[in-house]
Protein backbone atom coordinates (compact mmCIF):
# COMPACT_ATOMS: atom_id res chain seq x y z
CA UNK A 1 0.00 0.00 0.00
CA UNK A 2 1.22 3.44 -1.23
CA UNK A 3 0.54 6.71 0.41
CA UNK A 4 -1.99 8.98 -1.44
CA UNK A 5 0.08 11.64 -3.34
CA UNK A 6 -0.90 14.59 -1.88
CA UNK A 7 0.04 12.33 1.77
CA UNK A 8 3.70 11.06 0.62
CA UNK A 9 6.10 13.56 1.56
CA UNK A 10 4.75 13.86 5.20
CA UNK A 11 4.24 10.14 4.82
CA UNK A 12 8.42 9.42 3.82
CA UNK A 13 9.21 11.86 6.11
CA UNK A 14 8.07 10.52 9.36
CA UNK A 15 8.88 6.70 8.02
CA UNK A 16 12.62 7.82 7.81
CA UNK A 17 12.83 9.05 10.60
CA UNK A 18 11.07 6.07 12.44
CA UNK A 19 13.52 3.26 10.99
CA UNK A 20 17.03 5.88 10.92
CA UNK A 21 18.18 3.79 13.97
CA UNK A 22 18.34 1.30 12.09
CA UNK A 23 18.62 1.95 8.83
CA UNK A 24 22.22 1.30 7.73
CA UNK A 25 22.31 -1.97 8.92
CA UNK A 26 18.81 -3.12 6.80
CA UNK A 27 20.55 -1.36 3.69
CA UNK A 28 23.37 -4.23 4.51
CA UNK A 29 21.02 -7.01 4.84
CA UNK A 30 18.68 -5.88 1.79
CA UNK A 31 21.56 -5.31 -0.74
CA UNK A 32 23.64 -8.70 0.64
CA UNK A 33 26.53 -5.98 1.07
CA UNK A 34 26.78 -4.77 -2.30
CA UNK A 35 25.28 -1.34 -1.48
CA UNK A 36 29.03 0.21 -0.93
CA UNK A 37 30.52 -0.88 -4.05
CA UNK A 38 27.11 0.90 -5.71
CA UNK A 39 27.89 3.91 -3.75
CA UNK A 40 31.56 3.92 -4.98
CA UNK A 41 30.55 3.55 -8.49
CA UNK A 42 28.38 6.27 -8.58
CA UNK A 43 30.92 8.58 -6.93
CA UNK A 44 33.30 7.46 -9.96
CA UNK A 45 30.81 8.98 -12.58
CA UNK A 46 30.69 11.94 -10.95
CA UNK A 47 33.67 13.53 -12.28
CA UNK A 48 34.68 15.06 -9.29
CA UNK A 49 38.33 15.91 -8.51
CA UNK A 50 40.40 17.32 -5.34
CA UNK A 51 39.10 20.08 -4.39
CA UNK A 52 36.00 20.38 -5.64
CA UNK A 53 32.49 21.25 -4.26
CA UNK A 54 29.60 18.09 -4.06
CA UNK A 55 26.06 17.75 -2.81
CA UNK A 56 24.20 14.85 -1.72
CA UNK A 57 20.34 15.28 -1.87
CA UNK A 58 18.21 13.18 0.45
CA UNK A 59 21.55 11.85 2.17
CA UNK A 60 20.14 9.74 4.65
CA UNK A 61 22.49 9.11 7.24
CA UNK A 62 25.48 10.12 4.83
CA UNK A 63 27.10 6.99 3.56
CA UNK A 64 26.98 8.42 -0.22
CA UNK A 65 27.68 11.99 0.93
CA UNK A 66 31.10 9.79 2.77
CA UNK A 67 31.92 8.40 -0.33
CA UNK A 68 32.07 12.08 -2.33
CA UNK A 69 34.15 13.30 0.71
CA UNK A 70 36.69 10.81 -0.43
CA UNK A 71 37.18 11.86 -3.48
CA UNK A 72 37.23 15.30 -3.50
CA UNK A 73 39.33 15.49 -0.53
CA UNK A 74 40.08 17.37 2.39
CA UNK A 75 40.13 20.22 0.33
CA UNK A 76 36.94 19.62 -0.86
CA UNK A 77 33.77 20.20 0.45
CA UNK A 78 30.43 18.26 0.46
CA UNK A 79 26.65 19.35 1.73
CA UNK A 80 24.41 16.60 2.40
CA UNK A 81 20.75 17.44 2.73
CA UNK A 82 17.61 15.61 3.57
CA UNK A 83 14.12 16.39 5.12
CA UNK A 84 14.04 13.63 8.10
CA UNK A 85 15.65 15.28 10.98
CA UNK A 86 16.19 11.51 12.56
CA UNK A 87 18.43 10.99 9.32
CA UNK A 88 20.09 14.27 9.50
CA UNK A 89 21.63 13.60 13.29
CA UNK A 90 22.74 10.41 12.65
CA UNK A 91 24.58 11.48 9.23
CA UNK A 92 26.00 14.49 11.59
CA UNK A 93 27.11 11.81 14.43
CA UNK A 94 28.58 9.65 11.59
CA UNK A 95 30.43 12.89 10.88
CA UNK A 96 31.86 13.62 13.96
CA UNK A 97 33.14 10.19 14.88
CA UNK A 98 34.77 9.70 11.46
CA UNK A 99 36.56 13.01 11.88
CA UNK A 100 34.86 14.28 8.81
CA UNK A 101 33.26 17.49 10.38
CA UNK A 102 35.79 19.96 7.96
CA UNK A 103 34.43 18.57 4.42
CA UNK A 104 31.18 17.07 5.09
CA UNK A 105 28.05 19.10 6.49
CA UNK A 106 24.37 18.66 6.82
CA UNK A 107 21.42 20.67 6.26
CA UNK A 108 17.49 20.22 6.29
CA UNK A 109 16.42 20.97 2.77
CA UNK A 110 13.45 20.07 0.91
CA UNK A 111 14.90 18.41 -2.68
CA UNK A 112 11.84 20.32 -4.41
CA UNK A 113 13.22 23.84 -3.34
CA UNK A 114 17.17 23.38 -2.80
CA UNK A 115 18.35 26.34 -0.63
CA UNK A 116 21.36 27.36 -2.85
CA UNK A 117 22.84 29.64 -5.58
CA UNK A 118 22.54 28.70 -9.37
CA UNK A 119 25.87 26.78 -10.25
CA UNK A 120 27.17 26.32 -6.69
CA UNK A 121 28.42 22.80 -6.64
CA UNK A 122 30.64 20.48 -9.21
CA UNK A 123 28.47 17.78 -8.85
CA UNK A 124 25.20 16.46 -7.43
CA UNK A 125 24.08 13.18 -6.33
CA UNK A 126 21.19 11.20 -5.13
CA UNK A 127 21.09 7.80 -3.80
CA UNK A 128 18.23 5.15 -3.26
CA UNK A 129 15.92 8.48 -2.86
CA UNK A 130 14.29 9.07 -6.17
CA UNK A 131 11.28 6.47 -5.05
CA UNK A 132 10.53 9.06 -2.17
CA UNK A 133 9.93 12.18 -4.33
CA UNK A 134 6.51 13.98 -5.19
CA UNK A 135 7.83 15.20 -8.29
CA UNK A 136 10.78 13.61 -10.55
CA UNK A 137 10.98 16.59 -12.91
CA UNK A 138 11.12 19.19 -10.16
CA UNK A 139 13.99 17.15 -8.63
CA UNK A 140 15.97 16.89 -11.48
CA UNK A 141 15.85 20.03 -12.24
CA UNK A 142 16.28 21.84 -8.61
CA UNK A 143 19.91 19.74 -9.20
CA UNK A 144 20.62 20.16 -12.53
CA UNK A 145 19.68 24.50 -11.40
CA UNK A 146 22.71 23.89 -8.65
CA UNK A 147 25.44 22.24 -10.39
CA UNK A 148 27.88 24.56 -12.69
CA UNK A 149 27.44 24.03 -16.42
CA UNK A 150 29.27 21.10 -17.15
CA UNK A 151 29.36 19.05 -14.44
CA UNK A 152 27.08 16.04 -13.79
CA UNK A 153 23.92 14.84 -11.78
CA UNK A 154 24.51 11.23 -11.03
CA UNK A 155 20.59 9.06 -9.34
CA UNK A 156 21.32 5.41 -7.91
CA UNK A 157 18.59 3.44 -7.21
CA UNK A 158 17.00 0.08 -7.68
CA UNK A 159 15.35 -1.32 -10.32
CA UNK A 160 13.20 -3.71 -11.69
CA UNK A 161 15.73 -6.51 -13.47
CA UNK A 162 14.13 -7.95 -16.72
CA UNK A 163 16.04 -11.15 -17.07
CA UNK A 164 12.79 -13.80 -17.24
CA UNK A 165 14.42 -16.18 -14.57
CA UNK A 166 16.46 -13.82 -12.62
CA UNK A 167 13.15 -11.62 -12.06
CA UNK A 168 11.25 -13.83 -10.59
CA UNK A 169 14.10 -14.83 -8.35
CA UNK A 170 14.36 -11.29 -6.99
CA UNK A 171 10.61 -10.48 -7.26
CA UNK A 172 10.45 -13.59 -4.33
CA UNK A 173 13.45 -11.61 -2.50
CA UNK A 174 12.42 -8.61 -2.49
CA UNK A 175 8.43 -8.39 -2.16
CA UNK A 176 8.39 -11.19 0.58
CA UNK A 177 11.43 -11.89 2.36
CA UNK A 178 12.56 -8.33 2.81
CA UNK A 179 9.87 -7.12 4.02
CA UNK A 180 9.17 -9.59 6.72
CA UNK A 181 13.74 -9.81 7.53
CA UNK A 182 13.72 -6.36 7.64
CA UNK A 183 9.94 -5.13 9.08
CA UNK A 184 11.35 -7.37 12.03
CA UNK A 185 14.43 -6.11 12.28
CA UNK A 186 13.44 -2.26 12.49
CA UNK A 187 10.16 -2.50 13.94
CA UNK A 188 8.64 -1.34 11.59
CA UNK A 189 7.09 -3.38 8.82
CA UNK A 190 4.99 -0.89 7.43
CA UNK A 191 8.48 0.79 6.04
CA UNK A 192 9.93 -1.90 4.29
CA UNK A 193 6.68 -2.88 2.72
CA UNK A 194 6.35 1.05 1.02
CA UNK A 195 9.90 0.18 -0.11
CA UNK A 196 9.09 -2.32 -2.30
CA UNK A 197 5.86 -1.27 -3.31
CA UNK A 198 7.81 2.12 -4.40
CA UNK A 199 9.91 0.82 -6.46
CA UNK A 200 6.54 -1.25 -8.80
CA UNK A 201 5.32 2.33 -9.49
CA UNK A 202 8.49 3.79 -10.48
CA UNK A 203 9.67 4.62 -14.39
CA UNK A 204 11.83 1.80 -15.94
CA UNK A 205 16.06 3.45 -16.54
CA UNK A 206 14.67 4.65 -20.12
CA UNK A 207 11.59 6.30 -18.68
CA UNK A 208 13.83 8.07 -15.89
CA UNK A 209 16.26 8.70 -18.56
CA UNK A 210 13.95 10.44 -20.67
CA UNK A 211 12.62 12.48 -17.59
CA UNK A 212 16.11 13.48 -16.72
CA UNK A 213 16.55 15.40 -20.23
CA UNK A 214 12.83 17.12 -19.66
CA UNK A 215 14.48 18.43 -16.88
CA UNK A 216 17.02 20.17 -19.12
CA UNK A 217 20.33 17.50 -18.67
CA UNK A 218 22.11 16.40 -21.82
CA UNK A 219 24.21 13.31 -22.87
CA UNK A 220 21.69 10.96 -20.32
CA UNK A 221 22.98 7.57 -19.84
CA UNK A 222 22.53 4.71 -17.34
CA UNK A 223 24.16 1.62 -15.99
CA UNK A 224 22.52 -1.45 -14.97
CA UNK A 225 24.63 -2.99 -11.81
CA UNK A 226 24.04 -6.40 -9.82
CA UNK A 227 21.82 -8.05 -13.30
CA UNK A 228 19.76 -5.47 -13.45
CA UNK A 229 18.83 -4.66 -9.80
CA UNK A 230 20.25 -1.53 -8.95
CA UNK A 231 20.64 1.19 -11.77
CA UNK A 232 23.33 4.33 -12.19
CA UNK A 233 21.94 7.36 -14.13
CA UNK A 234 24.18 10.19 -14.92
CA UNK A 235 23.93 13.77 -17.05
CA UNK A 236 25.79 16.64 -17.79
CA UNK A 237 24.25 20.23 -17.37
CA UNK A 238 24.34 22.41 -20.44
Amino acid sequence: MLPAPDAKAAYVREMFTSIAPTYDLLNRVMSLGMDRQWRRRAVALTGLKRGDRALDVATGTGDLAFELARRVGPRGEVVGTDFSEGMLALAAEKARAAGKGSTVRFEWADALDLPFRDGEFDAATVGFAGRNVTDLNRFFAEMRRVVRPGGWVVHLELSRPTLPVFRTVYRYYFYHLVPRIEGTLSRSPTAYTYLPNSLTVFPSPPELSEIMRQAGLRDVRHFPLALGTVTIHVGVVA
